[in-house]
């Protein structure tokens, strides 16, 4: 599970000038294949921060739809997508070094090509780095539900930063949000269905079946052998 929901606050010019992190770094020391891994395998996949925008067709080497997972966490299920869908390009977004580098493991042993990650916080790569209507799909999959009302504001599902979201979006790209928690779903459906220019695609405007498209990530694996829920939440971009 990654923790990457911040509390935004905008200039006119539409910058972050306010930025309260929701996921908290926890330093360790890497041991010796970790360290191997980081220096040998992110000069192949790995995507440094820039406050620039970048090129998707140069960075992937093709022009393809594009799709971005925000806190991929080891990369269970964006590795299994990248593999199943090589027509398109995957970017992936991770605050957690040890998943960094397991997705940089996983990724090269399956020989992929299509994917690009980035350690970095995720509402300065929207922000900076994606372009405008550059993204097919977006995908959140169990982002902290911050539990408890006084750690609301540092939910990652929040209206301004699901508008920023929509704007990198294409003209009928998607946006798609998985949680366990019933409490965040149905939070995530108030700020979601009040925003114009969003289609909830679920028939009766609240929850969609769980895609096979979906693979399961490692945390949804723990959740449901503790008899967890899951609810998948899909809106098109008008």
């Amino acid at each position: 599970m990654m923790n990457n929901a911040v509390l935004l606050k905008y200039d006119n010019n539409k910058e972050i000038i306010r930025h309260i992190p929701s996921f908290v770094r926890r330093h360790r020391k890497l041991s010796k294949g970790q360290q191997f891994a980081l220096d040998n395998l992110w000069p192949l996949i790995g995507v440094d921060f820039q406050h620039l925008q970048l090129d998707l067709i140069s960075l992937f080497g093709r022009d393809a739809p594009t799709v971005l997972e925000i806190g991929f966490g080891i990369g269970l299920s964006l590795v299994a997508m990248a593999q199943q869908q090589p027509q398109k390009n995957f970017f992936g977004i991770e605050v957690y070094l040890p998943g960094i580098i397991a997705c940089l493991k996983s990724t090269h042993q399956a020989n992929i090509t299509n994917l690009r990650i980035i350690h970095h916080d995720a509402f300065e790569v929207v922000n900076k780095m994606i372009p405008e209507k550059s993204l097919e799909i977006v995908q959140l999959f169990f982002p902290d539900p911050w539990q408890k009302s006084k750690h609301h504001k540092r939910r990652l599902i929040q209206s301004l930063f699901a508008k920023q979201i929509q704007s990198k979006l294409k003209i009928g790209g998607f946006l798609h949000i998985a949680t366990d928690w019933k409490d965040y779903a149905r939070y995530i459906l108030t700020v979601m269905n009040n925003i114009p220019g969003y289609q909830n695609i679920s028939k009766y405007n609240t929850y969609i079946t769980r895609p096979d498209s979906r693979p399961l990530t490692k945390f949804e694996i723990i959740s449901k052998n503790l008899g967890h829920d899951t609810w998948d939440l899909m809106f098109k971009r008008l």
